[in-house]
């Protein structure tokens, strides 16, 4: 018990102190006057800003949540759909393999108010937009994963009568996982941040037309805020990440475990 709280303790404590010594040096800039209040509002007036605004914001938020979530559930799905059949089918892979890395080069301030134009500005342009962004770490990584598996257990396996299918889930799936959850790390991150975009190019609800109604208003202490709550977002989800992670990989433990008595 004591060693996991060290542990959790050494894990905490670093980016703790540097999180509270950033804000004591906002703080003091703000304070001391040095940088203009319309250019930087102090942390107080930002915390202000939170509460008395923090029921519109939670509003706008939970738009955000459900177009990052639905966004992220299809782009997960058709990620790992293509990443199966470009492994299965080499032709396949050839094909898409290009074309996917090519999709990546088009700057997604570009997309996003094509997408707009042509779904309109209700939820499905913002959807759509976290679809492609998520779809592109998923299927590459799950490739990679499931090209990583070592040649001499699919080839026990199949010398013991193993199918395709058999191979895949017992071989395949769980060496792949840890390139999978790598890469859902970033993509929820990513996920948040392209529906925000998304309804900062073209929206009636969400925190991107949040912001940019408080920034037409000039009111910057509202605008940290919601900054704020988008980072707060999108590391709850990568911890949440990482927590399936746990759940789904209970071996990681084990050889952590003796990778450090190894040590």
């Amino acid at each position: 018990m004591k060693g996991k709280l060290r542990s959790t303790t050494d894990k905490l404590l670093p980016p703790v102190v540097l999180l509270l010594l950033l804000l004591g040096l906002w703080y003091f800039a703000c304070a001391s006057g040095s940088v203009p209040k319309f250019m930087l509002p102090s942390p107080a007036d930002v915390w202000n800003a939170f509460v008395s605004d923090w029921q519109l914001m939670l509003r706008h938020a939970r738009v955000t949540l459900a177009e990052t979530f639905i966004g992220l559930f299809f782009g997960i799905i058709i990620g790992f759909f293509t990443a199966v059949v470009m492994d299965r089918f080499r032709i396949v892979r050839k094909l898409l393999y290009p074309l996917i890395i090519i999709s990546q080069t088009i700057p997604t301030v570009a997309i996003a108010p094509l997408l707009v134009l042509w779904l309109g500005y209700q939820m499905l342009p913002k959807i759509v937009l976290v679809i492609c962004i998520v779809f592109f770490p998923i299927s590459i990584s799950l490739l990679e994963g499931f090209g990583s598996v070592d040649a001499d257990t699919v080839n026990l396996m199949r010398s013991m009568g193993a199918g395709r299918l058999q191979i895949f889930r017992y071989v395949k799936m769980p060496s792949a996982l840890g390139h999978f959850f790598s890469s859902l790390k970033i993509s929820v991150s990513y996920a948040v941040v392209g529906a925000v975009l998304s309804e900062w190019l073209g929206g009636t609800e969400g925190l991107g037309c949040y912001m940019t109604r408080v920034r037409k208003a000039f009111s910057y202490d509202k605008m940290f805020a919601v900054i704020i709550l988008i980072s707060v977002i999108s590391l709850l989800l990568i911890w949440l990440t990482g927590f399936l992670q746990k759940k789904c990989m209970p071996w990681e433990k084990v050889n952590q475990a003796r990778r450090k008595e190894n040590v």
